[in-house]
């Protein structure tokens, strides 16, 4: 008897060893000026050579694989300004959000696309052609950085398609300076390049309208 009480409790101990280890500590952000993190970018030409669209899986299960809702319609709950109902199969009825591209109010979910950022197109050219196919769908379904996925009208995200700010920016002006904090957010979270083009638009930014904001990131694992 005594034997088997030995064993079970050598047994209850080994089982609690991971829930008393220490977790490992959350990375830290990092924090800079446009300027300086526009520094840190490394700078490369850009190629799209074997890029397809499927090469990025999204969209998955999300973030609560047993909500019943794919990261598009978890990034829109999220991002809801006025909450919408949720049907069974998650099925969006209802809410309200601001499209900060263009300043708009939707109540529509339909309307309204989930812009990656950085564009598959763009995250290709510029360092993700080299990754796994695992990394490329944590890329595309990135809900742990809030810059990553942003719900916007519709027009905007297909104006934008896969340009860079060299050649895009939101039509609201007053979004200019959370846009570049962002989209170079999500290239450093990334490790991702930028072309001369790019860096030099960025500048033009940095040092002059967006010279006080700040950008904020964390390291994908």
């Amino acid at each position: 008897m005594i034997k088997n009480l030995t064993r079970g409790f050598s047994a209850l101990t080994l089982a609690l060893i991971p829930l008393l280890a220490p977790a490992p500590p959350a990375q830290a952000a990092e924090v800079a000026t446009l300027a300086d993190a526009v520094g840190r970018l490394p700078i490369a030409p850009e190629s799209r050579e074997g890029y397809q669209r499927t090469s990025f899986k999204h969209w998955n299960t999300g973030l609560d694989p047993a909500d019943g809702c794919h990261t598009r319609n978890e990034v829109l709950l999220a991002e809801a300004i006025e909450r919408p109902d949720v049907a069974p199969g998650c099925r969006i009825t209802g809410g309200r959000w601001l499209s900060y591209y263009d300043g708009q109010f939707v109540t529509d979910a339909g309307s309204l696309d989930i812009d990656h950022m950085v564009p598959l197109a763009e995250a290709w050219d510029s360092g993700a052609s080299a990754w796994t196919p695992a990394r490329r769908e944590a890329y595309a379904n990135d809900q742990h950085a809030e810059t990553s996925l942003v719900a916007v009208t519709a027009r905007t995200n297909r104006s934008k398609a896969d340009q860079d700010p060299a050649q895009w920016l939101p039509p609201a002006a007053e979004s200019h300076c959370r846009y570049l904090t962002e989209w170079v957010a999500t290239k450093l979270r990334w490790q991702l390049a930028a072309d001369t083009d790019e860096i030099e638009a960025l500048k033009l930014f940095a040092d002059g309208p967006c010279e006080d904001a700040a950008v904020i990131y964390t390291p994908a694992p």
